[in-house]
């Protein structure tokens, strides 16, 4: 019984610390920078569709319960600085008003990483699946095993994976400011995550460009 007992305590004591390590979401207020994007329906974040936007910062704020989106997007060909903000529901996810409906989720987040999931209904009905992979500044092992498991558990196909990281030269280029990363990696607008390794300090994608 006592083995049982202190077991029992044991696991509470590792989910509570668990969920302490979760940041609360005004804490991750800031600045982000799109890495992935997947989405059930690829016309959706082809060039100038538009969920294939380039975050500039998101502002949480608990005690009102919203959000604020500040992102690029390209739209017939020239670039548009897009605000828009989301209210928190009552499960926690965010209804947002944005080329038709949304509801917006925070899965997972750190001081450094962010994985969302996004449901948007469009002006004719039409469903779509996203998923995200949002980083501050070096993208870790976890946050992208996070947002692997999330696009496959959301049904969206490897190939409707959009990597948004500038090809070779360790830059995310973005209108209007530049983000180095640590190392340099390259990579392909459409992504096998399977065959994705790491190092401590480098990034590499084993591809075939």
């Amino acid at each position: 019984m006592k083995v049982l007992f202190l077991s029992l305590l044991l696991g509470a004591v590792c989910a509570a610390q668990e969920e302490e390590a979760q940041p609360s979401l005004s804490e991750l207020s800031g600045q982000w920078r799109t890495v992935y994007i997947a989405s059930s329906n690829l016309e959706k974040i082809k060039p100038n569709g538009p969920f294939r936007v380039y975050f500039h910062k998101l502002l949480f704020d608990d005690e009102q319960g919203t959000v604020d989106f500040y992102f690029y997007v390209k739209h017939k060909g020239k670039w548009e600085y897009k605000h828009v903000t989301g209210i928190k529901q009552d499960d926690g996810t965010y209804a947002v008003e944005y080329e038709g409906k949304n509801v917006f989720e925070v899965t997972h987040a750190s001081g450094n990483i962010l994985v969302a999931h996004n449901i948007n209904v469009d002006e004719h009905g039409k469903k779509t699946a996203l998923t995200g992979l949002f980083v501050k500044l070096n993208i870790g092992e976890e946050g992208l095993q996070k947002f692997k498991e999330l696009t496959q558990e959301k049904g969206i196909e490897e190939k409707n994976v959009v990597n948004f990281i500038e090809n070779g030269n360790g830059i995310i280029r973005f209108p209007k400011y530049i983000i180095h990363l640590i190392g340099k990696y390259s990579i392909s607008k459409q992504i096998n995550l399977f065959k994705i390794s790491f190092s401590r300090n480098n990034l590499f994608h084993n591809l075939l460009l």
